[in-house]
């Protein structure tokens, strides 16, 4: 019953936001990037979460990757427990443990990404997530990997506009997503993720037909994490 309880609640909330008249915004815990550096500055990852959630974002979104971003699986433990909110975990995942990982410490869907997995690994991880009764963010980078992703009964499908495997040092922009976007057929809801800064380029990506936004960095270099939040999920800049 527990499984069956955290299938689909981490779409469901981005849908919530949508028909409340907002911006679906997952909006990203992590303690550190190859690209910005330090991004806590001391403060509590817990606090952190929590504003975001007062902010407004429908979702969270946790880096576990420890030796370049920071992250751990306690982390994720810790904040999971901490929130309300699903928690999308963010990680080189590669094999069946770290899908049971992902669930067992709190987690409701599993990043995977297209550039880092073959196709029959990705395939496989997509259908043991499932059975573990997490969702899956599939996450394709170029034309080629979504053609082969949209194959697949996705849960949600995800556009990096910056490219993983430069660790996202990269500049990236929104315009990746808004061109690959008019390639994803109708009915499958699509995350652009990375390199959106402004509550106009999260506008402009649910305009084009997006189901939401991932915003990481830009929140977290915020003065006030709260009101970065609050303004992406309304959409304003003011």
């Amino acid at each position: 019953m527990k499984m069956q309880h955290r299938q689909r609640r981490f779409t469901a909330a981005l849908d919530a936001a949508r028909r409340a008249g907002q911006i679906p915004l997952i909006s990203e815990v992590k303690i550190q990037s190859p690209k910005a550096g330090d991004l806590l500055a001391g403060r509590d990852p817990v606090a952190l979460a929590r504003n975001m959630a007062e902010g407004g974002a429908a979702c969270l979104s946790v880096v576990t990757e420890g030796p370049r971003f920071g992250g751990s699986l306690q982390l994720l433990r810790t904040l999971s427990a901490s929130v309300s909110l699903p928690i999308l975990r963010k990680d080189f995942v590669t094999d069946r443990e770290d899908v049971r990982a992902t669930r067992e410490h709190g987690a409701s869907c599993l990043l995977l990404m297209a550039a880092v997995l073959d196709w029959p690994r990705l395939v496989k991880l997509h259908e043991e997530a499932r059975r573990c009764g997490l969702e899956t963010l599939v996450e394709v980078h170029d034309e080629r990997e979504l053609r082969q992703a949209v194959t697949l009964d996705l849960d949600l499908l995800g556009i990096n506009n910056r490219d993983i495997r430069q660790l996202e040092t990269d500049d990236g922009t929104v315009a990746r997503t808004l061109r690959l976007l008019r390639l994803v057929p109708a009915g499958i809801r699509t995350v652009s993720e990375s390199a959106i800064a402004t509550p106009a380029e999260a506008r402009a990506v649910i305009e084009a037909g997006g189901a939401g936004v991932l915003v990481g960095t830009a929140i977290l270099q915020a003065d006030e994490v709260q009101e970065s939040v609050r303004r992406i999920v309304s959409g304003r800049q003011g």
